[in-house]
């Protein structure tokens, strides 16, 4: 073949700094010298090699963080050496390229002393011509200048524009949470951080390739899949010729057609395919397509994709009575209710997330009932492994443009940008059918029109331009076959609030910050595209994270770790009125990590029901956020944290166990509004639900009142209200519970009144523990009424995992938690006591477990 590559991520890396420049006066002087040469690893950026060679603290651990603030402000030179034989490919063939797949941020880059090109956006891929390769010893140099100083370039070229953060993030095209957010540090970083190589090549080669998949059912229920195969070609094209073979096992399909422009459309229709479907529909079976380029003499290139065909729109039909319209994913002509949660980076330097690493969180979004992530704006277009995981696992992708949280120039260079931006990544996310959605923005619309910005920006462009003509535009040009969305929120237009309950979606924070949890109540809306709470992460984490004089809601390597504004305020004002309010010394930082925990997901599955319960004019909910970047309090589901080996760890919060049971493909919810109470059913498995069982008054102490037998026919993908009228009776409600308890469902039970209200009774309880293959089991018996029983491992080992949490029991009920870990026998004690085994009524002792 005419065409090779050589990687070099494998070559001698070193990274230093510019001591010619005034910011190196911000170095510390110990480091200086160290600084002239860094071993580097690449993939990689700044922070991960200072760190590596021992020069930096983890900027993770306790306050570190405010001390490297100087590595953002600081010029850096990453060089590499590597070594060509005469005859080599790189330099016989006509042509040699520099191929970055990422460049973090500012960077110019040198081959042999002489400049090749620049590069201004760590969001899309750069290759640079390299004519003078030469026999024997080679250097590539990529010189990263600070954003800082760019940043105030642009100020000055298009004047500066209104955003969230201390810094002007979006006068630069880099991922916004890199300069701080309300749940991650202030780590400016600068390096490769993708893959980068020399491309070599002779006569043409396939510049950059895009697949459209889409199935379509027939008369007979079978299903035909049509393919699209866009191919830009560089070089000689007029003799070539490109074939397209779309595998099957050892079937294919195969189109030949003369390549004699530079842009080259195949279609390709097959029938008798399997249609790919997120996870909580169907299967998901993938497809290669092999694209190869050839002419009379040799085949020229190659490339190779995995796709899946699939249908994919956006329904938008507007009501009946023109008061709204309706907003919801059709997947090969099936309405989805959307379980979905939002999505970060998984780490503040992503050169360091691995494809494993992307696989277990998806799972880990999977495994919690969600079959949608959104990837927000103030991020980064993934990496190719995240999407894989993506298809693989069935769980759709909303992908937003990386624009979040501010006003966007729209004049020169910037706009030129943004635009090359927009087309390299549809283009290179094209293949994927796990995504479902092109999205604007994040909160920009809703900025411009709720926070004031367009006094504040006096005729200013802030990008519009973006998200009602640019991005529509690219997204109809090259993926007609997925729907594109302005922002989220948004209504989808101009002449209607970007925030309304009824078009289409909306973010609800003022819950979070003003208002108690029950506020979501108010709200009937037609997709939430954002909501949640805050709480902290896993006791394993704070304890690698904190030294143990740290470990307190209040001491300064605490809040250091709480970047939100006034975020323990908040905790401590949201649980009022429901649970008790913990201290926050570190003496009561048990009672505090457990509380506030427990707030977080009751607040959290408190929004989803209710969104469930609207199941028809609400059709889809996603969390903020599932997962963290470094370990923190914040609204996600999984931390970040490290185990003993220092590998990178996402513990399940608590939330991740309520986004389970409120994600849960049969729902039985109780509801409660001026007509009274009601049991809602809801339906998002794959067949019918008939709902057989009860609903019942019970006294806390276990004594049933009132008994409604229940038999409901619940069609797949819908929800069935039940009207609820207990018996009265003197007993009073602060005793009271209402218990669902129905064949396919977990049980729900509702006490009558808040927590700290209730006449919640002292613990009594057995509990025993027995070894498994994988684990233990936990058995515990209750001998009076257990208000969410917890049972938290990672208290004995960091690396436990229990199968469920926040379990209520009534007197005589028993309930197994089954865990995975490695206990010693000295272990198993402690796994039946406080503070791994713990419910709210009464904390536990170790005197109290048996």
């Amino acid at each position: 073949m005419e065409q090779g590559w050589l990687d070099l991520a494998g070559a001698r890396w070193t990274v230093h700094a510019d001591s010619s420049i005034e910011a190196f006066g911000l170095v510390p002087e110990d480091l200086r010298a160290a600084l002239a040469g860094v071993p580097a690893t690449v993939p990689g950026v700044v922070h991960t090699d200072l760190l590596a060679a021992g020069l930096i603290a983890d900027p993770y651990l306790g306050t570190a963080e405010d001390d490297q603030h100087w590595i953002g402000q600081q010029a850096w030179t990453y060089r590499c050496e590597f070594h060509l034989d005469v005859g080599a490919p790189e330099l016989t063939r006509e042509h040699a390229e520099l191929l970055c797949e990422g460049l973090d941020t500012v960077a110019e880059v040198f081959c042999n002393g002489t400049s090749v090109g620049r590069s201004v956006n760590m969001h899309r891929r750069n290759a640079f011509a390299l004519p003078n390769l030469r026999p024997g010893r080679n250097i590539v140099e990529i010189t990263f200048a600070p954003v800082g100083e760019y940043a105030a370039q642009m100020a000055a070229a298009v004047g500066e524009r209104i955003h969230v953060e201390r810094d002007p993030y979006n006068l630069v095209r880099k991922m916004a949470c890199n300069f701080g957010w309300d749940w991650g540090p202030r780590l400016v970083t600068a390096g490769i951080w993708k893959a980068i190589g020399v491309r070599s090549w002779n006569r043409a080669r396939i510049a950059d390739l895009a697949l459209f998949a889409t199935a379509e059912e027939t008369a007979s229920g079978d299903w035909t899949g049509h393919l699209r195969v866009s191919a830009q070609l560089a070089g000689y094209t007029r003799f070539g010729a490109m074939t397209v073979r779309v595998r099957r096992g050892e079937e294919y399909a195969e189109v030949v057609l003369p390549a004699t422009e530079d842009f080259v459309d195949v279609d390709v229709t097959m029938s008798h395919v399997s249609p790919w479907w997120p996870h909580s529909v169907g299967a998901q079976p993938l497809y290669d397509v092999e694209v190869v380029l050839h002419d009379d003499e040799a085949i020229l290139d190659t490339a190779q994709r995995r796709t899946g065909f699939r249908t994919v729109d956006l329904d938008t039909t507007p009501d009946a009575d023109g008061n709204g319209a309706t907003f919801g994913f059709r997947v090969n002509g099936v309405q989805l209710f959307a379980r979905g949660m939002d999505w970060i980076p998984d780490d503040c330097f992503p050169s360091r997330i691995t494809a494993q690493r992307y696989r277990e969180r998806v799972q880990q979004a999977r495994d919690a009932g969600v079959d949608l992530l959104r990837i927000w704006g103030g991020g980064i277009y993934e990496q190719a492994a995240f999407y894989d995981a993506c298809d693989e696992l069935g769980v759709m992708v909303w992908q937003d443009f990386c624009l979040a949280c501010a006003a966007y120039p729209e004049e020169e260079p910037f706009a030129t940008e943004i635009e090359a931006e927009a087309r390299d990544n549809v283009r290179r996310l094209s293949p994927h059918p796990s995504l479902a959605l092109w999205n604007g923005n994040n909160e920009c619309s809703w900025g411009y029109f709720d926070w004031d910005w367009e006094s504040k920006l006096d005729g200013k462009s802030w990008g519009a331009g973006y998200y009602y003509d640019l991005f529509p535009k690219i997204v109809a040009e090259l993926d007609p076959t997925r729907p594109y969305w302005p922002g989220s929120p948004s209504s989808g237009v101009n002449d209607v609030h970007p925030n309304s309950p009824d078009y289409g979606c909306m973010h609800i924070w003022d819950v979070w910050n003003e208002r108690d949890y029950t506020g979501y109540d108010d709200y009937s809306p037609r997709f939430v595209s954002e909501f949640g709470y805050q709480g902290p992460a896993t006791w394993a984490t704070w304890a690698r994270t904190l030294e143990p004089a740290d470990r307190s809601a209040t001491s300064v390597a605490m809040l250091a770790h709480q970047k939100a504004a006034g975020g323990n305020t908040k905790l401590n004002t949201g649980i009022q009125g429901h649970l008790p309010l913990p201290g926050e010394g570190p003496e009561h930082f048990d009672e505090w990590l457990f509380a506030m925990q427990l707030q977080q997901a009751r607040a959290v599955r408190y929004g989803i029901e209710r969104w469930r319960s609207l199941r028809g004019r609400c059709l889809g909910s996603i969390v903020w956020q599932l997962n963290d970047c470094w370990p923190v309090t914040s609204w996600a589901a999984l931390d970040l944290g490290i185990d003993a080996a220092g590998n990178a760890v996402a513990r399940r919060k608590p939330l991740w166990y309520a986004v389970r049971s409120a994600y849960a493909d049969r729902l039985a919810t109780l509801q409660h509004d001026a007509e009274g109470w009601r049991a809602v059913l809801v339906n998002d498995g794959i067949s019918d639900w008939v709902a057989n069982g009860t609903v019942q008054l019970r006294r806390l102490s276990g004594e049933v009142l009132w008994t409604f037998s229940m038999s409901k026919l619940v069609p797949v993908r819908s929800k069935v209200d039940v009207p609820l009228a207990p018996d009265a009776t003197d007993v009073p409600t602060d005793e009271l519970a209402l218990v669902v308890t129905l064949d396919g469902a977990e049980r729900a039970v509702k006490l009558l009144v808040e927590d700290v209200d209730a006449q919640l009774p002292p613990a009594e309880l057995d509990a025993s523990v027995v070894r498994t293959a994988d684990g233990v089991e936990v058995t515990v018996t209750a001998g009076s009424f257990l208000r969410t029983l917890c049972l938290f491992p990672d208290r004995v080992d960091e690396n436990a995992v229990t199968d469920s949490l926040a379990v209520d029991l009534f007197p005589g009920e028993r309930h197994v938690f089954t865990v995975t870990g490695t206990f010693a026998d000295d272990d198993l004690a402690a796994l039946t006591a406080r503070p791994a085994l713990r419910s709210l009524t009464n904390p536990l002792t170790p005197s109290e477990a048996v």
